[in-house]
């Protein structure tokens, strides 16, 4: 059965949980649209955090299943998967829109046209770097919706609504397609990643415990992006306990140009990483002492590891690891004539160190938190 909760996202269960009416599997996009911005007047982006409290409190009444972050990939989810969510209108009769399939999970991408985000301006969704969204395609495909859109790609603001294709047909609909609703976003939305949707299970004659060539490479990417994600701790928490943290002018103190990057980098990191953006540090750069002194004892572990390997020498073995993979799979992939024992045991013994790594110097994932 597939995953009810996303893996990566961060928890915020509000309850209030109901069956659907089963039917055609669903997905509606939606933007948060929190602000109107134009091309002449664009406006600040609203965080995410922000969206999160928000339908985490006064807005449950219409929260959806997922709240997206699509500059940093941060994902938090407030219903089940086979749950209803409450995030378009349903009027009394006709379709119950909220329930109308198998699944109708709700995503909202926390985005309006023409915000500002570290000082660029995005006029569409489809054009910020819809970080995470392979992970979030996936989890969805995984429900059974289809990569397709019935009522066709959203591509402006205009509406498209047709009650039979909505009740017969599954796939991905914008909230400018759902019945009985007068919103028109989200304009645009992020191209499919999953390639050809839904693929058939193989007969037993047909299966190999030959690892494909996409299994190689999503493993190797999920064990090197393990591996940068706590290079990526190390080196923030390093930097600011050792600087002491940006006490003065953040614009004129040294690190100014490379603390930023790696506080961004962080707070995209899934949840079982760490969920706090800085180590001991409040959101205007000033010491925290309780944060402090538990961050001490937390990241203490993370930091002596750090100091017995250097970067520059992780950094040699993630390429040397990266390089040896690589050309390992094109290889393969070139029809070379490769033993499959042989390909399977140099693929294990290259990941290894990473695996090795991530064990002796890992920290225990923190629990989801409950709302």
């Amino acid at each position: 059965m597939p995953e009810l909760w996303m893996p990566g996202a961060e928890i915020h269960d509000i309850g209030d949980h109901a069956p659907t009416d089963g039917g055609p599997a669903k997905a509606i996009a939606h933007i948060t649209w929190d602000k109107n911005a134009t091309a002449s007047a664009p406006q600040d982006w609203v965080s995410f955090d922000s969206l999160v409290n928000y339908f985490t409190g006064s807005g449950q009444g219409s929260a959806p299943h997922i709240i997206w972050d699509p500059f940093t990939g941060r994902v938090a989810q407030l219903h089940p998967a086979n749950s209803r969510s409450k995030s378009v209108v349903d009027s009394t009769g006709g379709t119950r829109t909220n329930r109308a399939g198998s699944v109708v999970i709700q995503i909202e991408a926390v985005f309006f046209p023409y915000c500002r985000y570290q000082g660029r301006v995005y006029p569409r969704l489809a054009d910020t770097p819809c970080a995470g969204w392979d992970r979030l395609n996936a989890w969805v495909l995984s429900w059974g919706v289809p990569d397709t859109w019935p009522m066709g790609k959203p591509v402006d603001f205009s509406s498209h609504r047709d009650e039979a294709t909505w009740e017969t047909q599954a796939g991905w609909y914008a909230h400018a397609h759902v019945p009985e609703n007068d919103h028109q976003d989200p304009g645009s939305w992020p191209t499919f990643t999953t390639a050809n949707g839904p693929q058939p299970t193989p007969s037993p004659s047909e299966e190999d415990d030959m690892p494909s060539l996409a299994e190689i490479d999503t493993l190797i990417q999920q064990r090197l992006a393990a591996e940068r994600d706590m290079t990526a701790h190390a080196t923030l928490y390093w930097l600011t306990v050792a600087y002491g943290g940006l006490q003065d002018d953040p614009g004129t103190h040294p690190l100014a140009a490379v603390i930023p990057a790696l506080r961004n980098r962080l707070a995209a990191l899934p949840n079982q990483v760490w969920s706090h953006k800085l180590p001991h540090l409040r959101d205007d750069w000033t010491k925290d002492g309780d944060l402090e002194a538990f961050w001490y004892v937390a990241g203490k572990d993370v930091s002596d590891r750090a100091t017995e390997r250097s970067f520059a020498e992780l950094k040699a073995l993630l390429s040397a690891q990266g390089a040896a993979i690589t050309a390992l799979a094109q290889q393969v992939a070139a029809g070379t004539p490769v033993d499959p024992d042989e390909l399977v045991a140099r693929i294990q013994a290259a990941i290894a160190g990473i695996e090795i790594h991530l064990t002796t110097a890992g920290t225990p994932a923190p629990t989801p938190k409950e709302s």
